[in-house]
């Protein structure tokens, strides 16, 4: 996995990514991630899945709430932390208590650093008395 990685890439995959803050989607250098980079820092974010769709990479999580209003509550705090990053994932509420997330890079459809960044936060979130079932990460 590290065979041909430079010194800054290797500084990448080992920063914590919860301190670090997007970067604008308008910047012309964002580009999306290879699947090898996303590979090695989906390790960072416990919890999240690479899931494909077509040929787009998008981070997805799902949890369960205990009720309606709370997971109208967790979107909210996803939603909070989304907008102070200037990130904004896909949120869905299925259901009465199913809240499911994906997050991508819209602007080069693809993941990219901010999304790891987003998804380190989320999990940094206090949300856990909203699920029925406290995670084990």
């Amino acid at each position: 996995m590290f065979g041909f990685c430079t010194f800054n890439q290797l500084l990448f995959l080992f920063i914590d990514l919860s301190i670090k803050k997007c970067v604008p989607c308008s910047s012309k250098d964002l580009r999306p991630m290879t699947e090898e980079a996303a590979n090695a820092l989906i390790q960072q974010v416990p919890g999240w899945n690479l899931v494909k769709e077509g040929s787009t990479q998008k981070l997805h999580r799902s949890w369960k709430v205990k009720t309606f209003v709370k997971g109208m509550e967790f979107l909210r705090l996803v939603a909070d932390v989304a907008e102070a990053e200037g990130h904004h994932p896909d949120l869905h509420l299925v259901g009465w208590n199913n809240v499911k997330i994906d997050i991508w890079t819209h602007a080069v459809g693809g993941v990219t650093e901010n999304d790891f960044i987003l998804a380190a936060k989320i999990n940094g979130l206090n949300f856990h008395h909203l699920l029925r079932i406290t995670p084990k990460n």
